[in-house]
């Protein structure tokens, strides 16, 4: 039940049929004032550097769109960067160190799912997880960090940074905001951000698979994908068209009842997943589990550089 109340909602946000529809008509109103929140904060705020260049990676939609493969791909080509983000999904509350230029410091519970896929991915950064981001960046300039990648960090205006935004390659059909649409802001905010990247232009998604830790050239019939991602269905494009779709809510924490149930119910199918995935499913030993390896490349300048001496000097 929970499932299928997931699964409608990221339809009532993206593709809405014609009595959802009626119902984001409904909520019209409260679309308005929620942009008239949103902007307010937006105007209101005045951003502050903290002595830290800060590059954020963001969306104006709801849910997934590549932003930690993105935070991966560029913040790999620092020596001592740090990637500060809320860790969404954690058990925890608070400012923690989750890794520390390849140390990993916190279990998966303190740090959430996205947290220690960039700390494996990263092994020369700094990962800090923090509702309060101002306190993650603080935290990243006193440990000599020298650059600070904000996982997420569009909305928050009151920070000065350089401002990336990730846009589907799919435009979702429902344009309006929350909670009548799937915008988190108004998709004009494309026209005034330092850098839009777009989803098959600007950048392409690449997928290996992996078993065993060895790259492979084929994956087996019988296939399950097990997921907790947000929008799962955009994995299906790399996968083979009769592959099996398990699916949860993003960031949930699986437990050791809903892989003894999916392993009962395919008893002679193989199984894949993805990085973030990954991180959670390793401790329950699954047999036969493939990984789905993504790495991202970049075809536009994100003059990053440029940014970064521009705050030195500025400093």
């Amino acid at each position: 039940m929970k499932r299928f109340f997931y699964k409608w909602i990221e339809k009532y946000l993206f593709d809405p049929n014609p009595l959802q529809r009626v119902i984001g008509v409904c909520f019209f109103p409260l679309t308005v004032l929620y942009c008239i929140y949103t902007t307010s904060k937006r105007i209101s705020q005045k951003p502050v550097y903290f002595g830290i260049p800060v590059i954020s990676i963001g969306n104006l939609v709801v849910g997934g769109s590549g932003k930690t493969p993105i935070t991966i791909e560029l913040a790999k080509s620092y020596k001592n960067p740090a990637v500060v983000l809320r860790g969404y999904g954690r058990e925890s509350k608070g400012l923690y160190v989750v890794s520390k230029k390849g140390k990993i410091l916190e279990d998966i519970k303190i740090s959430g799912d996205e947290a220690m896929m960039l700390s494996l991915a990263l092994p020369q950064a700094t990962v800090i997880v923090s509702e309060d981001r101002v306190k993650g960046i603080q935290k990243a300039k006193e440990l000599g960090c020298e650059v600070v990648f904000l996982d997420d960090g569009y909305n928050k205006h009151n920070i000065a940074k350089y401002d990336i935004l990730i846009r589907p390659k799919v435009e979702p059909k429902n344009i309006f905001c929350l909670p009548s649409g799937g915008y988190r802001d108004t998709p004009m905010m494309y026209s005034f951000v330092d850098l839009v990247l777009k989803d098959g232009v600007d950048f392409i998604r690449e997928v290996k698979y992996k078993y065993n830790n060895r790259f492979i050239e084929t994956l087996p019939s019988n296939l399950v994908l097990i997921t907790a991602i947000s929008k799962p269905d955009r994995l299906l494009e790399y996968l083979p068209q009769d592959v099996v779709v398990e699916s949860f809510e993003d960031h949930y924490n699986f437990k050791k009842i809903d892989i003894e149930s999916i392993l009962n119910k395919y008893p002679q199918y193989s199984f894949i997943t993805t990085q973030k995935d990954f991180v959670k499913l390793d401790k329950f030993n699954i047999p036969n589990l493939y990984l789905m390896d993504l790495t991202i490349d970049l075809k536009t300048d994100c003059k990053i550089d440029d940014y970064i001496n521009f705050c030195t000097n500025f400093s």
